[in-house]
């Protein structure tokens, strides 16, 4: 089943494509759109179930190989051929090996005569390659993960859309649209190379500047899919430039082609900075505009603009996790660099506290959960740049559940609040929405980080191997900075489940500015409300909230802990860890996987058990000794775990650290919104100046609008002015030269020129006037006469010589 892989993507386009052609021209029901939308997007994804299935778990299962369709022409056209390309970049011998093998295979197939004519790139002084990129899609253990998220979650979206979109005037268009990102996104995450991939990065980034702005009468919608739309081209202009690098290295952009010759290259431990530190600092620059990491997350807070299908599906569940898949995807390029590894952790960790710290004093519910957002993504990062590039994407896999049921929870709120999102207006909500409040519990104790719940397995994991990571020197710090913001997590969540679910029914009330209101000045108008009492979604919204939380609650259990299972991750192949094994580039070994010894393309490597053995003895070695890239400085698990002589109890201790600490967030939250809601009035007034750096975004936005913005509008005018003045100015100089010097030549013809000939005109005419009319008196007889004259006259001037000549002969005669 794995072969119609390519059905996946190609039945969101086809279902987009009916829906925005049709549905308007033929005027489709509601029921219809969306019938057409949740059927493609179903189809999709019982066809990934079935593939995956096929794939990894059958009799005749491929894992842990690669499958690409065009290895057995179940999907594959050429599409951009290419042609001979010249590498300008890289190490020599890793790169011209293969290609000097297939040069030398050639040259011994070709003619006595032939052989002497040189191969490109089969010599070393001269390298080349033939770029021609292939639309094919590929199967493995990431894209099979992250397919099972795009159209699992995305399926429970669109049937939640089907309920909060009834009744809107566009909803044909919203559906199109959100089929079409459906698409771009299974490209992203199914094609077998990089350009396939920026084609799906450039596509998810358009469909979500048209769902950002989908209420374009909206200036706030306007302005906010604008400014997503510019952010993210900061972003993909990184992008652009590593994928330029990669070819330029390369020579090819096929995903199993270029990691099998990174995988030669040297590391580059910290300080050191070679190609592939650039390489991935460009694929990285990327990740941070798609991903919403610092600084470049000003536009995900904003994108709440659109509607809270949206939300879900492509700002917490699906496209905002691209960077972390092209992270991931790219693991062998980033652990060679051991800068950028550091770099990539940094960033995800201060991201991470900095959302987390905002979200404490966000108002708009939808605004909390972005926030939120944000900070889980840099929990993500956290996770790939300490090497744990396995549970960063189990993190991303538990937050599409829980992130999305909360989203859609919030939208069900506002549903029933009829449209209001501010929580200082809500209160109690679970008396009227029961089966909403108990989904969005599982969701609020998953973010937590609550044993059972799926959030705490994947939060857990990614603090433990921050804090006892080989890959970077400042592991503790990373780990530090995280516990502090899973802490302010577990407090703004429950502060948001309280005011919304818990406490007083405030929308009862007329709308009172607390003393919380009151620090700031800059806040929503209070029109005089009318009282509208909150209700529950129908079925078609609170059953896909109800299967989310399911999820929520279970779906960390493919992740557990060695803690919990005797050092071992049990469950083989259902295991997250066992299963994307495969895909990950291990820098002892310099092979992938860490239990297996793979190639790029998932295949055994000759000599498995020796190399097994090697793997083994290179590991025990690289445990005792230093991390791949040479000593690896201070070590928190490793300064706990001599304390206590036992790494099962070291990872045990971090793991109540974890929980301890999701507990103080949560009693605290609980004091200050249930117990004493006064507290909440006075530690603000008490902390006004943090208070105001939080609830304005640290000022961010001012910041970049100060720095950026504005002062690309002083550069446009001045731009402007130069054109205006100096380039304008010097052609309506030289127009005006031209017209001096044509009024200058035209007085000249007109006085001079055209003078003299007139003059001369005039005195010809004065001269000869008379004599000419002397000539013409009216009488025949003196035309006659002139006539007679004219005729002796022209024949004395042409036989006047001969006349003479006979004249005088006749006189001489007579003489």
């Amino acid at each position: 089943m794995h072969r119609y892989i390519w059905l996946v993507p190609l039945l969101p386009l086809a279902g987009a494509a009916i829906n925005g052609l049709l549905g308007r021209k033929l005027r489709f029901s509601e029921k219809l759109i969306g019938g057409i939308a949740v059927g493609s997007i179903a189809v999709a994804f019982l066809i990934t179930v079935a593939a995956v299935y096929s794939y990894a778990f059958s009799s005749n299962a491929m894992w842990p190989q690669t499958y690409v369709t065009s290895q057995d022409g179940a999907f594959n056209f050429t599409w951009i051929p290419g042609g001979a390309v010249r590498l300008t970049q890289g190490s020599q011998e890793p790169l011209a090996l293969k290609l000097r093998e297939e040069a030398a295979a050639k040259r011994a197939a070709r003619s006595q005569e032939q052989r002497q004519q040189p191969i490109p790139g089969g010599s070393e002084e001269t390298r080349g390659s033939v770029l021609d990129v292939e639309w094919s899609y590929q199967l493995d253990a990431l894209s099979s993960i992250f397919m099972l998220i795009v159209t699992g979650v995305g399926l429970c979206i669109f049937v939640f859309a089907t309920g909060y979109m009834r009744g809107d005037a566009g909803f044909y268009r919203f559906f199109a649209y959100m089929g079409l990102f459906m698409f771009s996104m299974l490209v992203l995450v199914m094609g077998s190379n990089f350009l396939m991939m920026f084609v799906g990065w450039e596509g998810v980034g358009l469909c979500s500047y048209l769902l950002i702005g989908y209420y374009f009468d909206r200036q706030e919608a306007a302005n906010a899919s604008r400014k997503a739309f510019i952010t993210n081209r900061v972003g993909d202009f990184g992008f652009a430039l590593a994928i330029f690098g990669v070819v330029a290295t390369f020579g090819t952009t096929q995903y199993t082609d270029v990691f099998g010759q990174a995988a030669t290259f040297q590391l580059e431990p910290l300080g050191h900075w070679g190609l592939l530190s650039w390489m991935a600092l460009g694929l990285f620059i990327g990740a941070c505009g798609k991903s919403a990491q610092l600084p470049l997350h000003v536009w995900l807070p904003d994108a709440m603009a659109g509607p809270t299908p949206v939300s879900a599906l492509i700002h917490a569940a699906t496209m905002v996790t691209a960077g972390l898949y092209m992270v991931t995807r790219t693991n062998v390029i980033f652990q060679h660099s051991q800068t950028m590894m550091m770099v990539v952790a940094l960033v995800g960790a201060a991201t991470a506290l900095f959302a987390a710290t905002i979200g404490i004093t966000q108002n708009d519910i939808k605004k909390v959960l972005a926030y939120s957002t944000v900070s889980q993504l840099g929990f993500m990062f956290m996770a790939c740049g300490v090497g744990a590039f396995v549970i960063g994407i189990f993190h991303v896999m538990t937050h599409a559940f829980f992130k999305a049921l909360m989203f859609l929870g919030a939208g069900s709120v506002i549903h029933g609040m009829h449209h209001e999102q501010d929580m200082r207006r809500m209160g109690n909500l679970r008396k009227y929405m029961p089966y909403t409040y108990l989904t969005f519990l599982a969701g609020w104790l998953a973010i937590c980080g609550i044993i059972p719940f799926s959030g705490f397995w994947s939060k857990d994991e990614i603090l433990w191997n921050a804090a006892s990571t080989r890959y970077i020197p400042v592991g503790w710090i990373v780990w530090i900075v995280g516990t502090i913001a899973a802490t302010c997590t577990a407090f703004y969540m429950t502060r948001l489940v309280a005011m919304t679910f818990w406490g007083k029914e405030k929308f009862l009330n007329g709308h009172d500015h607390t003393v919380e209101h009151e620090v700031h000045n800059h806040d929503h108008e209070t029109p005089e409300h009318h009282t509208h009492i909150p209700h529950e979604s129908p079925p078609s919204m609170w059953v896909p909230l109800a299967v989310l939380a399911v999820l929520a609650t279970v779906g960390g259990f493919v992740g557990i802990s060695t803690a919990f299972t005797g050092g071992k991750h049990i469950g083989g192949r259902m295991n997250i860890v066992n299963f994307m094994d495969p895909i990950i580039w291990n820098p002892t070994t310099r092979h992938f996987g860490h239990e297996e010894i793979l190639d790029s393309a998932g295949r055994p490597v000759e000599g498995t058990r020796e190399a097994r053995a090697e793997v083994v003895t290179a590991e025990t070695e690289a445990t005792e000794v230093a991390s791949p890239y040479g000593e690896e400085g201070f070590n928190l698990a490793h300064v706990a775990e001599s304390k206590l002589h036992s790494e099962t109890a070291t990872e045990w201790l971090f793991i109540l650290i974890s929980l301890l600490v999701a507990g103080i967030g949560i009693g605290l939250g609980f004091f200050f919104y249930v117990k004493d809601t006064r507290l909440p009035d006075i530690w603000a007034a008490r902390l006004r100046p943090l208070y105001q750096a939080s609830y304005n975004k640290y000022w961010v936005d001012e910041f970049f609008g100060w720095a950026v913005t504005r002062r690309v509008m002083d550069a446009a005018r001045g731009v402007f002015a130069f054109d205006s003045k100096v380039i304008d100015g010097g052609v309506n100089g030289s127009a005006w030269l031209t017209r001096l010097s044509s009024r200058i030549t035209g007085g000249i013809d007109q006085y001079f020129v055209d003078g003299v000939v007139n003059a001369i005109a005039a005195f010809i005419v004065r001269l000869m006037s008379p004599l000419f009319r002397a000539a013409q008196t009216g009488f025949a007889q003196n035309y006659a006469l002139v006539m007679v004259l004219g005729l002796v006259a022209a024949v004395a001037l042409f036989f006047g010589a001969d006349i003479a000549r006979a004249v005088k002969s006749v006189f001489a005669f007579g003489l």
